[in-house]
């Protein structure tokens, strides 16, 4: 199920709550430990779909540029790694170290957390304003593997700087594209179309 869009979650919805571990320290990162600042942008990625690694590095520089501006980053892995062993906790803590994230990488085994946020693909970016309701969810661009147009991170950077402007969130949201999620056999949730 290659080419994933976004469910686009309704805007205004609540943060579902999470307590995930992070591979890279062995901390366990909870939703409430993002509390103190305006902006959180949760993300689904993962360490082999081609999507994410088309936009991994300019993410990791926007999470770095944003770090002193109010936005805090927290990234989520809920690929079944028994089945795609390039997504494991191990492999995640080597992409952290590797890339330079500077934002904690969390394990979603049970993959409650993608099912919460109905995260349908990777990359899927869900951005949170100061109360933690959903401000924008959508694409990072309008780069893809094999297209020409350049990774710059314009869409989800122009909700980033908007929210922290204290300005409406933008009015066109395109979903984002990517590998679906890569759901334990049986475990798929019933909101893909």
């Amino acid at each position: 199920m290659a080419r994933t869009p976004s469910t686009m979650l309704e805007l205004g919805t609540p943060a579902p709550d999470f307590c995930l571990p992070e591979p890279a320290t062995g901390n366990t990162v909870c939703l409430g430990d993002f509390a103190d600042k305006p902006a959180l942008l949760v993300a689904f990625i993962c360490n082999h779909c081609p999507y994410v690694i088309h936009i991994r590095d300019a993410f990791a520089q926007m999470a770095r540029e944003y770090a002193d501006r109010g936005l805090q980053v927290v990234a989520i892995n809920s690929n079944d790694a028994e089945n795609y062993p390039d997504d494991s906790p191990e492999k995640m803590a080597e992409a952290v170290r590797e890339h330079g994230y500077v934002f904690p990488y969390l394990y979603d085994e049970s993959q409650e957390v993608a099912k919460a946020y109905r995260a349908a693909c990777t990359p899927d970016f869900f951005l949170f304003g100061p109360d933690r309701t959903l401000y924008y969810r959508g694409q990072f661009d309008d780069a893809r593997p094999r297209n020409e147009e350049p990774v710059t991170g314009h869409d989800l950077r122009q909700a980033i700087e908007a929210l922290l402007a204290g300005q409406p969130a933008p009015a066109e949201q395109k979903p984002s594209l990517g590998c679906n999620i890569k759901w334990k056999p049986g475990n798929e949730p019933d909101y893909y179309g």
